[in-house]
């Protein structure tokens, strides 16, 4: 193939977090059971209903009716797998139908959408692994690509990244970061340049994410034609144009009253006819076109919010003093070997609980919002550190426990750990 080509990547995240039930400070050491189980099959459900089976019904469509010439990507937390398995079984069979064809990437990351790669090396790398797992038990796939949970990177992340045999990696196509640089290019590591970077073109993709629907913006209605005008126009700047994007835009964000089901289902014929791009997976895309140059990223970035940082997560005091209390807990709760305890572990992990406690009420509020069960941080923070407390005395059973049982070997002349 000839490198003058131009790819469109189309890539979807997908994750449903485990939310936390109303957990009281009388709760902390008289009950270990943390999650609302209701709200999580309700939601999981109401979702599925509104965008993954009825999104995944078009995209299978459209797959097969273009054979081969539309493709598109996925990421699906660790987390959100478990949920549908165990509350909508047909969405993980629907998501199976569009993994058969083969026209269809599903991406590595976190197992628990979770901000490891901020803090844990051998936390990262440990889910990373079981979402790896995960992919191959209920896909048959073994990613290649990789993307970290909401687009984090950095350099360190990125070396981190390749050093797991990773080849290609997604994330933001940040101003600060890219300065006059267009994200319209491959580019690549700045440690290790075997890594291939493709970053989002928030632009475009934000136009179908967040403006799709917005009737005060002066090019509404988008329709798939003037969107494929919007393209190649775009084309002629770089070898790429990446779309990233949550994949509940579609039903979900963007309701179905707002056409966007019917705006997706025309966009391959509109993008064949009017562009010169080619619809490929970010693993294709690597592979299809050079790098330009190693991008420099010395903090980490993100998708999220005006400022593409991690903010979102740690921009204040509430939220990193739950996430550091949290990981000063890792190294106790792994050695404990209680399966339960790591499970809650990672639970707790999800960046979503973090994300309820941001105290951003500007230029994001809706958007952290939109998203939030509860009614103000304070409230996010309080309750997640209820549950932390009780989640504390249980390592701290489990410690105590253990070490009896390493007094136990000791004295009947067994090595700690040895049957």
């Amino acid at each position: 193939m000839k490198y003058m080509e131009k790819s469109l990547c189309f890539y979807f995240q997908v994750h449903q977090p485990d939310r936390l039930r109303l957990y009281r400070f009388f709760d902390i050491g008289n009950d270990s059971n943390y999650f609302d189980d209701f709200a999580n099959r309700t939601i999981l459900n109401r979702v599925a209903q509104r965008c993954y089976l009825p999104m995944n019904a078009i995209l299978l469509e459209l797959v097969k009716k273009y054979k081969g010439k539309f493709k598109v990507a996925f990421s699906i937390s660790g987390v959100a797998l478990e949920q549908f398995e165990k509350y909508n079984p047909a969405v993980l069979e629907s998501f199976r139908k569009l993994a058969d064809t083969g026209y269809v990437e599903f991406l590595a990351e976190t197992y628990s959408h979770s901000l490891a790669s901020l803090k844990s090396d051998k936390e990262f790398e440990t889910q990373v692994k079981l979402h790896a797992k995960a992919i191959k038990k209920y896909f048959g796939i073994t990613p290649t690509a990789f993307r970290n949970t909401e687009l984090i990177y950095s350099d360190a992340i990125g070396e981190k990244v390749a050093s797991m045999g990773y080849n290609v990696m997604l994330t933001e196509g940040a101003k600060q970061i890219l300065g006059w640089k267009s994200p319209n290019y491959i580019y690549t590591n700045a440690i290790n340049p075997r890594l291939k970077l493709l970053l989002k073109n928030f632009n475009l993709s934000d136009d179908i994410a967040f403006r799709f629907s917005d009737r005060s913006n002066p090019n509404w209605p988008l329709t798939s034609e003037k969107y494929a005008e919007w393209l190649s126009k775009s084309e002629g700047t770089g070898d790429i144009i990446n779309l990233f994007m949550d994949y509940e835009t579609f039903g979900e964000h963007q309701g179905q009253s707002t056409g966007i089901f019917e705006f997706m289902k025309a966009l391959p014929e509109a993008v064949l006819n009017r562009t010169n791009l080619t619809f490929r997976t970010p693993s294709e895309a690597a592979e299809i076109h050079q790098p330009v140059a190693p991008l420099h990223v010395p903090f980490a970035i993100s998708w999220a919010d005006e400022e593409r940082d991690t903010s979102a997560w740690l921009g204040n005091e509430l939220q990193n003093e739950a996430f550091t209390k949290l990981y000063s807990l890792e190294e106790r709760v792994v050695k404990s070997k209680d399966e339960a305890l790591i499970a809650d572990f990672r639970k707790l992990q999800e960046s979503d609980h973090f994300y309820y406690m941001c105290t951003k009420f500007f230029s994001d509020g809706a958007v952290h919002k939109y998203f939030n069960p509860y009614d103000t941080p304070y409230e996010a923070f309080i309750n997640y550190m209820n549950v932390l407390s009780d989640f504390m005395v249980r390592v701290d059973k489990a410690t105590e426990k253990s070490g009896k049982k390493n007094q136990a070997e000791k004295k009947a002349g067994k090595k700690p750990g040895k049957k």
